[in-house]
């Protein structure tokens, strides 16, 4: 008896409740902006001139010219695998313009969808506000809409190129969203119709470089600049007027992160895939990823 007690009494010690919970890690930051840069080729960092505003973000924060698309290195496969951390084979979007899964996706979440970033920041914080805007209607197929607060279209952008940085700027002020992501097209449209590495394809990045600076200035104005970590990124690159293939002009994209909490002047140096983006923007919020997510954190651009 005398022995049983013993044991007992040297187990207890290491006994957890049952009803005791992993701690939440800490967010990172209050607030993630994205912005999305449809064709944007890594290989134009280095042959830019005219982009000081992201120039800025890349001297301020930590920088890639080399993470790399899902194959096919399309718009629809590679958006859906930004947001939703996962490979096409799992998350079953597998072309330029998918509007449902080709491959049944192996997760589903409670509105049907492959878990995406904005449903499981949703899922573990209703009351945050997201939102979601492109100039490519193909966007809101991938990112699961009815977890999403505020998402629209730019209507006309070819005539009225400056309005969906409008529309950012105003959601940003009024709201002060928790993740929002914010998708030009306007660059792979110029590479399509005139081709990728021309002067034209220059000039379009300097405009929407006038339009990253904007949406910092907006940050700013709405007063949640300091308590924000800003993304710029890309679905893939480009070859003369196309992509898809296997290219590293098509495949390798820019990856830049600056804010609250990132590193300065920071080259990234380990591989980084397009599934790592939503892995990423779930460790600044401190949320377990889903296991169907393969996409893993950029770790090293953390200062701590």
């Amino acid at each position: 008896m005398k022995h049983a007690l013993f044991f007992l009494l040297l187990c207890l010690p290491f006994v957890t409740p049952l009803e005791a919970k992993p701690k939440q890690p800490k967010p990172k930051a209050q607030h993630v902006l994205v912005i999305g840069i449809d064709g944007w080729g890594g290989y134009s960092l280095a042959k830019a001139h005219d982009i000081p505003n992201i120039r800025m973000l890349m001297q301020q924060g930590c920088y890639t010219a080399k993470k790399r698309s899902v194959l096919p290195s399309d718009s629809g496969v590679n958006w859906a695998s930004m947001f939703n951390g996962s490979c096409p084979e799992l998350h079953g979007y597998t072309t330029w313009n998918s509007h449902t899964p080709e491959i049944p996706s192996v997760e589903l979440n409670e509105h049907g969808k492959f878990p995406t970033i904005f449903s499981i920041l949703r899922k573990a914080r209703p009351d945050v506000v997201t939102g979601c805007i492109a100039e490519w209607d193909g966007i809101k197929h991938v990112v699961d809409t009815m977890a999403i607060d505020y998402y629209d279209l730019a209507p006309d952008w070819e005539h009225h190129t400056s309005l969906l940085c409008e529309m950012a700027e105003r959601f940003i002020i009024d709201r002060k969203p928790t993740l929002f992501a914010v998708c030009w097209d306007q660059l792979d449209h110029t590479g399509h119709s005139i081709g990728h590495d021309t002067p034209e394809y220059y000039q379009t990045l300097a405009e929407l470089d006038v339009f990253v600076g904007r949406l910092v200035q907006a940050l700013k104005t709405a007063g949640i600049y300091d308590q924000t970590i800003i993304i710029i990124t890309a679905d893939h690159g480009g070859v003369n007027k196309g992509h898809g293939g296997k290219s590293l002009l098509e495949m390798e994209h820019p990856f830049i992160i600056c804010g609250r909490g990132i590193r300065s002047g920071l080259v990234i140096e380990e591989p980084m895939m397009q599934f790592d983006t939503a892995a990423t923007i779930a460790y600044i919020f401190g949320l377990t990823p889903p296991r169907s997510w393969v996409g893993r954190p950029v770790l090293s651009v953390f200062s701590k």
